[in-house]
């Protein structure tokens, strides 16, 4: 019998256990959302957004001569799965600064004569030129270019579809000759690890000040709430600053990762950086009642930062709907142009459009920071 009583309280007491932890759970309403949507998140980010296998990657072409079989090859991969014909560049000069800028990722160049040499069975060269600072995202699709331009030329009886292709594709794969991918990895990890270190400080900046009670002190002091802000901001921007310094340096002492831009314009555009994501962390510790959601909150906000800013799957191969929210994420124009100042020496002139993005973000971050400390301490 005294062992059946001591049964039922142990029941009893786990019971009672159980129902106190999911009232508790009911009440922390971010924490039970946040245990709904990620798995949800990553379901449909792994499902619907990444592809191995990026598809209608942007490409440019330049064409010497307007014939049928520069027309045949041009239908050919306006059609194709794997390229997306985003214009015809003018010039070689043109479609170089298309490619170190990002707006495309290939670029064909038929040259004079292509068709005449075609004819005669003199071997003529098309040229391909492939932004490889995303190696995975260019091997694919240069590996399926001559199958696609020769079914085209074959289709248009250029080609004898029983003999070998009369003519040679020559490969200039830009940026990264090698395709080592320590060059696009590192860069991109300069990204993803200051986003995650400054929004994680940030977040649990407020929340822990308000925890510990002594965040009423801090206000009771002759010292204005912006200044609080600033004086929270400041020392991870300091801290930002040196992990990039660190992560830059190791890359290019142990990986040989160039830098081949201007030091000056990636200072800037870190720096930048940085404060958008410390502006959104601070805007999360505002929001959160206790560390653990300030947490919470900062993976969310980090999940898709390291999925849809191109850092492990090519940005263009990505869907539209995908493309739209990673060009919302502060990471992805840092990326583009990280990568583009380090590995392919681009400019302002070349990456205004990401400076112009990067900038927007970190004001609006900042402005919604601000809004919200005033906001919590009204």
């Amino acid at each position: 019998m005294s062992a059946l009583t001591a049964t039922v309280g142990f029941l009893r007491r786990v019971g009672a256990m159980i129902v106190k932890e999911f009232i508790q759970l009911r009440r922390d309403r971010v924490t039970f959302a946040t245990m709904i949507m990620i798995p949800l998140l990553q379901l449909i980010l792994f499902g619907y957004a990444i592809n191995t296998t990026p598809r209608h990657l942007p490409t440019a072409v330049f064409a010497h001569e307007n014939t049928d079989a520069s027309r045949a090859i041009l239908a050919a991969l306006r059609n194709t799965a794997f390229f997306s014909f985003v214009k015809e560049a003018g010039s070689a000069e043109e479609a170089e600064h298309m490619i170190r800028a990002g707006e495309v990722l290939f670029f064909v160049e038929i040259p004079a004569g292509f068709e005449r040499a075609l004819r005669r069975g003199d071997q003529p060269q098309l040229l391909v030129a492939a932004d490889a600072t995303d190696p995975v995202g260019s091997a694919n699709a240069l590996a399926a270019l001559a199958g696609v331009v020769g079914s085209a030329l074959v289709r248009e009886r250029f080609v004898d579809a029983a003999g070998a292709m009369p003519f040679e594709i020559v490969q200039h794969r830009r940026y990264n000759p090698a395709g080592t991918s320590q060059l696009n990895i590192v860069p991109g990890l300069l990204g993803t690890i200051l986003t995650m270190t400054m929004l994680i400080y940030t977040a649990l900046s407020v929340t822990r000040e308000t925890e510990r009670g002594t965040m009423e002190s801090l206000l009771s002091m002759p010292i204005h709430p912006v200044e609080i802000m600033l004086g929270k901001i400041i020392p991870y921007v300091l801290v930002g600053i040196v992990q990039a310094i660190l992560i830059l340096g190791s890359g290019m002492v142990l990986f040989g990762v160039p830098l081949e831009g201007s030091a000056i314009f990636l200072a800037v555009a870190t720096l930048l950086f940085i404060t958008a994501n410390l502006s959104v962390g601070y805007t999360f510790s505002t929001l959160a009642q206790n560390q653990l959601q300030a947490v919470q909150m900062s993976f969310m906000f980090f999940l898709p930062s390291i999925l849809l800013s191109g850092f492990m799957f090519p940005f263009s191969g990505m869907p539209l709907w995908a493309q739209w929210i990673g060009e919302a994420l502060p990471l992805t124009h840092y990326l583009r142009m990280v990568r583009g100042i380090l590995l392919k020496g681009a400019g302002f002139a070349d990456l205004r459009v990401d400076a112009a993005a990067l900038v927007a973000l970190m004001l609006l971050a900042m402005g919604i920071a601000v809004a919200r400390f005033r906001q919590t301490l009204d």
